[in-house]
C-alpha cells in the first residue's frame, strides 16, 4: 500500500483531524467491537491504525491479559501514538511500521483483527481483507468499518458541501480508492469464505457539536493532494472550507457524516 493512496495529510497535522473523528465515532465503534464480539483476553490486530485512537479502545476491552498490535505507514503517526499510549499507562498495545498489503506473517494468530477507513483508501481491498483473514487464526473475527459517501445530507441545502464531496469523490478515485466501498463489505466478507456475517449502519448527524465541523477538517487536511492533483486550488480550498465551517457553526443547521458500514465474519475452522 502507497502512502500516495491514503490522499488524507498524515502526520502531526493529521493528527487532530483523527482525534475529532475518533472522538466522534467513538459510540458506533464501541458498539461494533461489541456485536463483533470483542472480549478480554483477545490478541487484536488494527491494521491502519494511524494515531491508536482504535487500538486503545480494543486495549481497554481485551484488558491486561490481552494485547493490541496497532500497524501502518505513517511512521510520524505511529510515533504520536506509541508517546501518547505510554502517558496513558498502557502496557498491552504495540505498533509496528507495516505495509497492509505486504505479504503475511504465516506465524500470526490474531483473535480479532480490525480495520477503520482504510479499505476505501486503496486500489487493492479485496488483497488487504485477504491479508487481514490470513492474520486472524481459525475461528478469529475480521472486522472492517467504511465509509458510504453517498450518504451525506444537510438541512438546508448546502452546496459548498456538494463541492467537497465532489472534490473527494475525485481525489479518491484518481488516487484508486472507492468512496461508496462501505456497502460492499459484507458481500466481501462472504465472497472471501467467512461465516457468520454481521452488519450495521452507522451515521452521525447534529445541529450543534464538533461532528459538524468535520468537513471543513477534512477540506482542509486533502487540500495539498486535491491541488497538487489539479483538482482546486487554493481559493476553493480556502472558500469551501470557511464556508463549512460557518454552516457547522450555525445551531439552525443539520450536518451529518456520510454512512459508515460496520460488518464482521468470521474465519472457519
Amino acid at each position: 500500500m502507497s502512502r500516495d493512496s491514503y490522499v488524507i495529510r498524515g502526520g502531526e497535522a493529521g493528527r487532530e483531524r483523527l482525534r475529532l473523528l475518533s472522538r466522534i465515532l467513538r459510540p458506533q465503534t464501541l458498539r461494533l467491537f461489541a456485536e463483533a464480539g470483542l472480549a478480554p483476553g483477545m490478541t487484536c490486530l488494527d491494521v491502519g491504525c494511524g494515531g491508536g485512537d482504535a487500538s486503545v479502545e480494543m486495549a481497554r476491552i481485551v484488558g491486561p491479559q490481552g494485547r493490541v498490535l496497532g500497524t501502518d505507514l505513517d511512521g510520524q503517526q505511529l510515533e504520536i501514538a506509541r508517546c501518547e499510549v505510554a502517558a496513558l499507562g498502557f502496557g498491552n498495545i504495540t505498533f509496528e511500521h507495516r505495509d497492509a498489503l505486504a505479504s503475511v506473517d504465516s506465524q500470526a494468530n490474531y483473535d480479532f483483527v480490525f480495520a477503520r477507513m482504510l479499505l476505501c483508501h486503496v486500489a487493492e481491498p479485496e488483497t488487504l481483507l485477504e491479508n487481514m483473514i490470513g492474520y486472524a487464526r481459525a475461528g478469529g473475527m475480521i472486522v472492517v468499518e467504511d465509509i458510504d459517501f453517498r450518504g451525506h445530507f444537510t438541512s438546508p441545502a448546502c452546496s459548498e458541501l456538494d463541492e467537497y464531496v465532489s472534490v473527494m469523490y475525485r481525489i479518491m478515485h484518481r488516487r484508486g480508492g472507492n468512496p461508496d466501498l462501505g456497502a460492499d463489505l459484507p458481500p466481501m466478507l462472504k465472497a472471501h469464505g467467512l461465516v457468520d456475517i454481521g452488519m450495521r449502519v452507522a451515521q452521525v448527524a447534529a445541529m450543534t457539536g464538533e461532528s459538524k465541523l468535520i468537513h471543513a477538517v477534512t477540506m482542509e487536511a486533502v487540500a495539498d493532494v486535491a491541488i497538487r492533483d489539479g483538482l482546486t486550488n487554493e481559493e476553493d480550498v480556502e472558500r469551501i472550507a470557511s464556508a463549512l465551517r460557518r454552516f457547522a457553526e450555525r445551531d439552525d443547521t443539520v450536518m451529518s457524516l456520510p454512512r459508515y458500514i460496520q460488518a464482521w465474519g468470521r474465519k472457519p475452522g
